[in-house]
């Protein structure tokens, strides 16, 4: 079996996965920093894994039935995920706001390794600023 790798492939999937990182770190940093459960290595990850399970797919799989079937199952693995920082208290729930972020993360990643930078940096703005800002009027 022969390895084939290419140079030019590997810098434009660490130019992929690159981003889906950093576009994640800013929400990471905010739950982070306000002790609200996920944060500095789960958003990354999520975003990174989500941007890789694309990227694999894109190339690997021929039509786009095949690529929405992997498309769906990221997605419902990234709700399965989001759904362990919900807790619920009697009178009160917390962790909807990391989990929708954590599900946010995935489709920034997908969003990265279709190449719809607009959608993802879009993504990104909408979520620190919902996070960071909104709370407050609530």
């Amino acid at each position: 079996m022969e390895i084939d790798l290419q140079w030019s492939d590997i810098i434009d999937n660490l130019i992929h996965l690159g981003m889906a990182y950093l576009l994640a770190l800013p929400m990471a940093y905010d739950r982070e920093r306000s002790h609200n459960g996920a944060g500095l290595r789960t958003f990354p990850l999520v975003a990174v894994a989500s941007c890789g399970y694309a990227l694999i797919a894109m190339s690997v799989l021929e039509g786009a039935e095949a690529q929405s079937k992997m498309l769906q199952g990221i997605i419902t693995g990234i709700g399965f995920i989001g759904g362990g920082a919900i807790l619920k208290n009697n009178q009160s729930t917390s962790g909807t706001a990391t989990a929708a972020s954590i599900w946010n993360m995935g489709l920034i990643g997908i969003a990265i390794a279709y190449s719809r930078y607009e959608i993802a940096i879009l993504l990104a703005v909408i979520n620190f600023i919902t996070l960071r800002y909104v709370k407050k009027f609530k």
